[in-house]
């Protein structure tokens, strides 16, 4: 079989989860770039790719598809290596609503909402917005709840293996955590403060760091 196309930016949450799954799995791959903030708009030849014009897109061996969630879940099951999907059929269902959590309220409220907001905003001489932070740090204590309650004690989320779940949250964390309200937050969070050592010193998070 051929190496995977990845079709993206090292700078986004999501193609960084796709090349985590990939890491998890030692599949190699090509990052094929695709700047949805160039100046110019994004290639029409993406636009073939993934119709929304959102990264990232994947392609394999001609097989293409779009969407972090059906393109790691394709890696898993396509190649071999470490199944990064429980067996079990409950605990499947608990990753896939921590994936859901994930997507539908830490995503946006800790990347967008604080990192943006409190990190990048100031670096370009932007305001912050007062309403934007706290609706978002609301949110993201919650999701840190969320995950802990859920958090089974062991060394990854859902065990002694790890699973998609981790590689989602992960990325997340690699841009949350950098914003001077994020520390406080997890310190309240023991289990995750350890999950988070584990996870950002595993070779898999060292090599997808971002490098823009």
């Amino acid at each position: 079989m051929g190496r995977p196309l990845v079709y993206g930016a090292d700078y986004s949450v999501y193609v960084r989860i796709v090349r985590l799954a990939l890491e998890e799995k030692q599949v190699g791959y090509e990052l094929v770039p695709v700047d949805v903030f160039a100046k110019d708009g994004l290639p029409a030849w993406y636009l073939e790719r993934q119709p929304f014009g959102r990264i990232p897109a994947f392609e394999h061996d001609g097989f293409r598809l779009y969407e972090t969630s059906a393109i790691c879940r394709y890696i898993d099951e396509a190649f071999p290596g470490p199944a990064l999907q429980p067996s079990e059929v409950r605990k499947r269902a608990v990753m896939n609503q921590l994936i859901a959590l994930i997507d539908a309220y830490a995503y946006r409220a800790m990347v967008w909402d604080i990192y943006v907001e409190t990190v990048s905003r100031p670096k370009e001489g932007l305001g912050i917005d007062q309403f934007k932070l706290d609706r978002a740090l609301t949110i993201a204590a919650t999701c840190l709840a969320e995950l802990s309650r859920l958090k089974e004690e062991s060394e990854w989320l859902l065990g002694d293996a790890i699973t998609l779940a981790d590689l989602y949250l992960a990325a997340v964390f690699g841009y949350f955590l950098r914003a001077p309200a994020a520390g406080p937050l997890l310190a309240k969070h023991s289990s995750l403060t350890s999950w988070w050592q584990r996870m950002s010193e595993r070779n898999s998070y060292i090599t997808t760091e971002p490098t823009t």
